[in-house]
């Protein structure tokens, strides 16, 4: 489509530097458009405070605030907790909220009828990726402006100097410039004094963290915390039925006043660069490390290492922008299988930074203290490895009698 031709952009809004002065951008270069913003609330709390009038103020014909956060949770990260996936050690926070919002960007674009969608992803990162792919998926004709990619802006200086020059109110200064990413899963922290992989992070320096304590500052004395499962889904905390959704928020506040989920990681872009950010996941570091415990009772060998094996593919898809692919839904029909009998309880001990085993219980556990115990027992006959040594070491055996006998001749 011709930019002459375009009159009505969905815009995907945070309120953040980027798209803030997105707005003005459009309206600028592609003949005075309505922009129309759409803010995904996957738990940014506080950034969604004044959205409205901001988006207004700077051009925006209007602004949604779409309720997204029991969709993420249930249909993003709880699949990816059951997953078990990693990305080298990143737990995904910023990679599975972008197809959650882009859908639903999607959806409004639709109903409004808009020539295009805009983000305000930049060209070095992964989210102009995960946005682009997700919108292909359920808006496959419709054309997508990334300013990052047209215009001259070079930096974020450069940024907030033409937002100073169009008068569009800013939460951040020169000073704090971190560039971040927030919602009710982690909140990350890249760019500044963190560009040089050489500094340390600093934890301690008052307003850094947002979603907890250095383990330095945190309680001499730990915490317990008790988490159930049914089919790998955590459905209470400390014996008291909750969702999901409010099973990570109120993991979030102990995690976080325990230092717990702190990730400071050098991470390969889909790009081709490696970066370096700081992850702060309180509540999601603890649900992995008790998912992750109840699976070593009730998954059997095979299973978990395969399943193993292939939640780094799966982690892979979320990182890459494909989670609305044939690949990543097949997947995601494995781990369910896998998780019908992960279903019980497990007790953690946090304490300065640390998860600690403190017990784990199943209906469904394949652990048997009869077999395993170093006492006496009568269901385990040890002479029986005699003849399984024998049988699983024969390839090695006649291996090696086949290299003497060669050896003899020569």
């Amino acid at each position: 489509m011709e930019k002459k031709d375009i009159k009505k952009v969905v815009l995907a809004y945070s309120g953040g530097l980027d798209t803030s002065i997105i707005i003005p951008w459009l309206k600028e270069n592609y003949n005075n458009c309505e922009v129309i913003a759409v803010s995904g609330n996957v738990g940014q709390a506080d950034e969604l405070e004044g959205l409205e009038e901001k988006a207004i103020k700077t051009g925006a014909s209007k602004l949604y605030v779409l309720d997204l956060t029991d969709d993420y949770v249930d249909n993003y990260i709880i699949p990816c907790v059951k997953a078990g996936a990693k990305y080298e050690e990143y737990l995904l926070g910023t990679s599975h909220a972008r197809p959650c919002i882009a859908k639903a960007l999607v959806e409004v674009a639709l109903k409004e009828g808009a020539d295009a969608i805009c983000h305000g992803c930049t060209g070095k990162g992964n989210d102009q990726v995960r946005f682009e792919l997700a919108i292909k998926a359920f808006a496959p004709d419709m054309p997508i402006i990334a300013p990052w990619r047209e215009w001259s802006i070079k930096s974020r200086e450069e940024e907030i100097d033409y937002a100073e020059a169009h008068h569009v109110p800013l939460k951040i200064n020169r000073e704090t410039n971190y560039s971040k990413d927030k919602n009710l899963w982690h909140l990350s922290h890249e760019g500044m004094d963190l560009e040089d992989a050489g500094n340390e992070p600093l934890y301690e320096k008052p307003g850094f963290l947002e979603m907890g304590v250095s383990p330095l500052e945190a309680p001499d004395q730990p915490t317990y915390i008790t988490l159930s499962f049914e089919k790998g889904i955590p459905v209470a905390l400390n014996d008291e039925k909750m969702s999901a959704k409010e099973i990570v928020l109120a993991l979030n506040k102990l995690g976080g006043e325990n230092g717990i989920g702190l990730l400071d990681i050098v991470e390969n872009r889909l790009v081709g660069m490696k970066c370096r950010g700081v992850y702060e996941t309180p509540g999601g570091a603890i649900l992995y490390f008790a998912h992750n415990y109840l699976e070593t009772l009730c998954l059997d060998k095979m299973t978990a290492h395969k399943k193993q094996e292939l939640s780094v593919t799966f982690a892979e898809l979320v990182y890459n922008g494909q989670w609305f692919t044939p690949l990543r839904e097949a997947l995601s029909a494995f781990v369910d299988k896998t998780q019908e009998k992960v279903t019980g309880k497990v007790r953690i001990k946090l304490y300065k930074g640390n998860m600690i085993k403190a017990g784990a219980w199943s209906d469904y556990s394949l652990y048997s203290e009869e077999i395993a115990t170093f006492g006496e027992d009568h269901v385990f006959n040890q002479a029986d490895a005699t003849g399984f040594i024998n049988l699983y070491g024969l390839p090695i055996k006649v291996r090696a009698q086949v290299d003497q006998r060669n050896a003899k001749k020569n």
